[in-house]
């Protein structure tokens, strides 16, 4: 089961990279994340209302979870800070970049997530999923090429720098998640760190118009705004039920997720006709059949 959720999880993942890049189109960063912020607690705002009031409004459905004590909001706090630190930078990254170099850079986050898990939690993988994970490490190697091509030197470019701080902290949450998945209710974990990111975000917003004026938060209304909340509220629905199996593995769902680049590259390609498609679906390419290595090897 939590192999299909994250499969699932993947494909809402690869829609929610096009949105966020048309939001961010013409839109300050800090307003656009505010904004997906508000309308992701908005969303889980009844779960949240009815479980820790006793209201059971959804009773006996699976959206309700158990209140909480202090310690369990204060990891929910800390997974929330590092979260918007990685949305951040990421969606910085997003704005100033082509889909089709983002999705793939992000394609390749599972292999640091791999690392911590080899040395957390024990994971071990076999040779089948170690061949996926090299191949993932390859592709960073066949994107930086494709890259040049269009001037973006990896090493030196700031947006690329943005998305590498992006996949670190990303990685990081990735390892937190299944940490606290093992004892927390994948949608008290849901609605809580939504509301607390809406927070953070908020006190953001005043802090900078209060220093730079309503001037440095240029933004105009589009519904991609609100599809953003939407489509990430359930690709992480869907990834936190699957890290709530007791099977599951952090390292494969995380690798699973990155599926994503399918969308992302295809609506690149589509939709905002980037360049230079060729060489960057070779490395897509090799990311896929790590996709698949990893499955088959889940299942060895």
């Amino acid at each position: 089961m939590w192999l299909s959720l994250a499969f699932l999880s993947a494909l809402l993942l690869g829609f929610y990279d096009v949105a966020k890049k048309q939001a961010l189109k013409n839109n300050a960063v800090p307003v656009v994340l505010l904004l997906n912020t508000l309308f992701s607690t908005i969303l889980f705002s009844p779960v949240l209302i009815s479980s820790e009031f006793g209201l059971e409004w959804f009773d006996g459905l699976i959206f309700s979870f158990a209140p909480q004590g202090v310690e369990a909001h204060l990891k929910i706090a800390l997974k929330s800070i590092i979260v918007l630190s990685s949305w951040v930078f990421g969606y910085i990254g997003i704005k100033h970049l082509p889909l089709t170099i983002v999705g793939p850079i992000n394609a390749t986050r599972p292999v640091l997530v791999l690392l911590g898990a080899l040395m957390i939690f024990g994971e071990r993988l076999n040779l089948l999923q170690w061949s996926g994970v090299t191949l993932a490490l390859f592709s960073i190697f066949l994107l930086s090429r494709a890259g040049r091509k269009e001037g973006i030197n990896f090493a030196r470019n700031r947006w690329i720098l943005c998305v590498a701080a992006a996949a670190l902290l990303g990685a990081a949450s990735g390892l937190y998640d299944r940490y606290i998945m093992r004892e927390l209710e994948p949608l008290f974990v849901q609605s809580w760190y939504n509301l607390y990111q809406a927070v953070m975000m908020a006190i953001t917003v005043i802090v900078i118009v209060l220093c730079s004026g309503k001037e440095a938060l240029q933004w105009r209304w589009t519904w991609t705004i609100p599809m953003i909340s939407v489509l990430l509220s359930a690709a992480d629905l869907a990834y936190f039920v699957a890290l709530s199996e007791d099977d599951a593995m952090i390292s494969v769902v995380s690798m699973i997720r990155r599926g994503s680049v399918v969308v992302s590259f295809a609506c690149g390609a589509v939709l905002f006709r980037e360049k230079n498609l060729k060489a960057k679906a070779l490395d897509l390419i090799f990311i896929l059949i790590g996709m698949v290595l990893l499955w088959l090897g889940s299942r060895a």
